[in-house]
């Protein structure tokens, strides 16, 4: 599928390197030989399901952005978290997400189909959230050539995610947007959340 990668993904290396508008990053070169991708990762978090809840991006060795919303769900938070990271950085991106919600969407098509069907879902109900996928989906369209997505397993030991996860957590704690140019410290998520 363009686009998407699942979880073993197309191998390569990392090197550090520039991103353009986005700040530094980690760059990447698949087994294709493309040079240049910025790897983020994203998630987003709840305290309850409607609750207040916050998203996170982060680009190893790179900028990174979180934010929360006072009544939300997990689901829009992890929508808000790959929109946020695609709004914010240019160029080539692969996002990395613990969000099957998101990158099943674009990995099985079920946009294309939302699309086709004036954004109804297979069950002829409005499309939940489609006041984040629309715009999301715009983006992903827009730059289809230099977007992927691949899948991470939550809570997996998996270091980067593992900071998003913690940005999240904490903008939904804290109730406070944040920001910065280089990656925050690598903080344990809160296994109380």
């Amino acid at each position: 599928m363009v686009g998407v990668a699942d979880s073993w993904g197309s191998g390569g290396s990392a090197s550090p390197g520039s991103t353009g508008l986005g700040g530094p990053g980690r760059t990447v070169r698949d087994g294709a030989g493309r040079t240049g991708r910025t790897v983020v990762y994203t998630d987003g978090a709840c305290r309850g399901n409607p609750g207040p809840g916050g998203w996170a991006w982060v680009a190893p060795a790179g900028p990174w952005a979180c934010g929360f919303a006072p009544e939300t769900t997990n689901q829009r938070m992890e929508l808000q978290a790959v929109l946020e990271a695609l709004t914010a950085l240019a160029g080539p991106v692969e996002v990395v997400s613990d969000s099957t919600y998101v990158v099943n969407c674009f990995r099985d098509g079920w946009y294309r189909s939302w699309l086709r069907k004036g954004w109804r879902n297979s069950a002829g109900k409005p499309v939940a959230n489609r006041d984040l996928w629309e715009p999301l989906i715009g983006l992903y369209l827009d730059r289809s050539d230099e977007i992927e997505l691949r899948w991470v397993k939550g809570h997996g030991g998996d270091q980067w995610n593992e900071i998003a996860d913690q940005l999240a957590v904490d903008a939904a704690l804290t109730r406070r947007s944040n920001s910065g140019l280089t990656s925050p410290s690598s903080a344990p998520p809160d296994p109380d959340f």
